[in-house]
């Protein structure tokens, strides 16, 4: 996926010459790309003048940074203590075989969905719980969760 990383020339100068704005530079970047790529590492190490190994370091190291695309419906499954406890997994085995992605893929070949777990979404009174871009649901089973998805395909046409 080719990006347009002169997008980023109109936010640069507000970072140049400013110390502790690698996080805010790479928030905005990721706000504007969508993402964070290599070459859009690459193109504001040269534009900054900050080591290119710093900037990975840093977008690495952060789980907030995506280091690649993701789909249009984001679809975050807590596996905390409470979830886990209460069936997480399962949940996520079951998005996992609706969505068709296979071991080690995330985003679905359409880019409608992204599957991720997180650590802890603080909702831990509605164990499981899954948000889906910024919508929260609740005491998630392996069926209620493939209803959501469902209802998305169906919103947006697909099967």
């Amino acid at each position: 996926m080719e990006q347009d990383l002169s997008k980023l020339d109109a936010i640069l100068p507000s970072y140049q010459g400013k110390h502790g704005v690698l996080i805010p530079l790479l928030q905005h970047t990721q706000s504007i790309l969508g993402y964070i790529s290599r070459d859009a590492m690459r193109y504001l190490a040269e534009k900054m003048g900050i080591p290119a190994a710093e900037i990975f370091g840093v977008a690495t190291f952060y789980a907030h940074f995506a280091l690649e695309p993701k789909g249009r419906y984001v679809v975050r499954l807590c596996d905390g203590t409470a979830c886990h406890v209460k069936g997480s997994i399962a949940i996520l085995d079951a998005l996992r075989e609706r969505l068709g992605l296979p071991e080690g893929k995330n985003t679905t070949p359409d880019m409608l969905f992204t599957v991720e777990t997180v650590s802890c979404l603080g909702a831990c009174g509605l164990a499981p719980a899954v948000v889906i871009n910024e919508d929260v649901h609740g005491q998630m089973t392996p069926d209620t969760a493939v209803a959501l998805i469902d209802e998305i395909l169906q919103k947006e046409g697909a099967q």
